[in-house]
């Protein structure tokens, strides 16, 4: 795996550990690649070579019956999954998910609607990782500015942190200011670190696809994929991060 061109090379070896868990997100734009081509037994096999337990989805089918885009990748990957619906058609629904192979614990949504904007949630799920507790934030924010500034508000009242161990943000959060106070109001609440750019896949050019975590500093490595179909599936690239766990108790306190 690489990071985007004109960036360092990131080496995600290491399989999760105890103390290290691997996450990813990835905007698979209705699993329409490059190519024209909707392929969802292509996303899946992007998916399955990531090879993290914890994978949030944007713009994905997770409508009933055939419409279903997330189960048949959870089928094709091993995984569980919990979606939340954003727009679409009665036969066909679109909006974000979470894959995981760790025990989930408890499920919440959050709308995140703008009037007159694409209706935009964001799906909240609890893991357990052995002793520690996990809180899995997976969202995809709107295109205007005003728009953004209004759903990170959101979210920042309504994601805990003192209640579980880590605290996860997933997303494609659709920024491209670098100054732009929604950024500013997630790296204070996160923390700041390198965020490839993986949009658009064929020539990345923006960090749109984005990995955060509380406790700060526990994101060790990251970087966009670029190697073999990732590069065709979607138009955008999947983001992989490694997570360092904190050095302290499961469930204990920590002061940030």
């Amino acid at each position: 795996m690489t990071a985007s061109e004109g960036e360092r090379p990131v080496v995600l070896e290491a399989a999760s550990t105890p103390s290290t868990v691997r996450v990813a997100t990835w905007n698979i734009h209705d699993a329409i690649g490059r190519d024209g081509r909707r392929d969802g037994a292509r996303v899946a096999r992007v998916i399955a070579a990531l090879g993290a337990p914890i994978v949030g989805l944007q713009e994905v089918a997770c409508g009933s019956g055939d419409g279903c885009d997330v189960q048949a990748l959870a089928a094709a990957t091993g995984q569980g999954w919990r979606a939340v619906r954003t727009h679409g058609r009665a036969d066909v629904e679109r909006g974000n998910a979470l894959l995981t192979s760790l025990p989930i614990i408890n499920v919440r949504t959050h709308d995140l609607a703008i009037t007159g904007r694409e209706p935009r949630a964001a799906l909240e799920v609890d893991l357990a990782l052995g002793e520690r507790r996990l809180r899995v934030v997976v969202t995809h924010l709107g295109l205007r500015a005003g728009e953004r500034r209004r759903q990170v508000a959101r979210l920042l009242a309504f994601v805990r942190d003192d209640d579980v161990d880590v605290t996860l943000l997933l997303g494609d959060i659709n920024e491209w200011f670098m100054w732009g106070r929604p950024l500013r109001w997630l790296h204070r609440r996160f923390g700041s670190h390198h965020a490839p750019r993986s949009f658009p896949a064929g020539l990345p050019l923006l960090a749109l696809d984005r990995v955060w975590a509380h406790p700060r500093g526990c994101v060790s490595q990251i970087g966009a994929v670029r190697g073999g179909e990732a590069r065709l599936a979607s138009d955008h690239l999947p983001v992989v991060a490694t997570l360092s766990l904190p050095l302290f108790p499961p469930g204990g306190a920590l002061s940030v």
